[in-house]
């Protein structure tokens, strides 16, 4: 056995692993997570369609030839509203049809890490594998280190200091809700940014913010952007983006 085997520990026959990736740098993986993409005997991912899949790419350095490996492909991603009938009746049949494919491969005794962007139970696909497995197979979920923490870091920006609250907000919120947010919170992170940009921007500036808002695209991936959200302005960012408002606390 390997010092990683011996630190991370081996997988467990007929269980389902959540592993959380990180948010794009490999060298940003616990222990655990490393270990267990090397001994797992089922390698699955979710991705969009004609893409690899970030999670999968992630890994990469990690996977070794022949692997056993298991592609899910989004029928759908910022394509569709997320709240219209289209969108959640396409991806709850996925999400189901996902679930069967993955309890016959657990009935089977077989082990399997179900790779997730950032951590397994913030704002993860895998939570919808969770609840409906968790129920009547093993599972054990690996945390990761959040998108938006890879991204503050990067940016250099100490997000919060002393009692400062922070608020963590999808940017797909109507533009008032994000406005009355925003004033309430001492610091924000702004995710799910995307086609959302404009509508972000705007609201960052109704509500006070936009000389202290920073832009992260792709943070810690090898195409990282960081700019001030005030020189932003196109209509659309990255699907890998969020903003970030720094708190202004006690600072001894």
């Amino acid at each position: 056995m390997t010092a990683l085997e011996t630190l991370a520990g081996t997988a467990t026959a007929g269980t389902l692993y959540g592993i959380g990736v990180g948010p794009g740098d490999v060298r940003y993986l616990t222990l655990r997570a490393a270990g267990l993409v090397g001994a797992v005997d089922v390698v699955a991912y979710f991705a969009k369609k004609g893409r690899v899949g970030n999670a999968r790419r992630i890994v990469a350095p990690l996977l070794v030839e022949g692997r056993d490996e298991r592609r899910f492909e989004y029928p759908l991603t910022d394509e569709v509203l997320a709240d219209s009938t289209r969108y959640q009746s396409s991806m709850g049949e996925f999400y189901r049809d996902m679930a069967g494919q993955l309890a016959g491969l657990l009935r089977q005794g077989r082990s399997v890490g179900l790779l997730a962007e950032g951590d397994p139970f913030f704002y993860g696909s895998f939570m919808h594998m969770w609840w409906r497995l968790a129920p009547d197979f093993p599972v054990e979920v690996v945390p990761g280190v959040t998108g938006m923490s890879g991204c503050w870091t990067r940016a250099n920006l100490p997000i919060t200091w002393g009692n400062d609250t922070l608020a963590v907000l999808p940017g797909t919120l109507d533009e008032e809700r994000l406005v009355e947010r925003l004033r309430l919170s001492d610091a924000a992170v702004i995710m799910k940014v995307g086609r959302n940009l404009a509508k972000v921007r705007r609201a960052v500036d109704a509500a006070g913010l936009l000389s202290r808002a920073v832009y992260v695209e792709r943070g810690t991936m090898q195409d990282e952007r960081i700019v001030p959200l005030a020189e932003c302005t196109a209509a659309t960012g990255a699907y890998f983006a969020m903003v970030l408002i720094a708190g202004q606390g006690r600072r001894l």
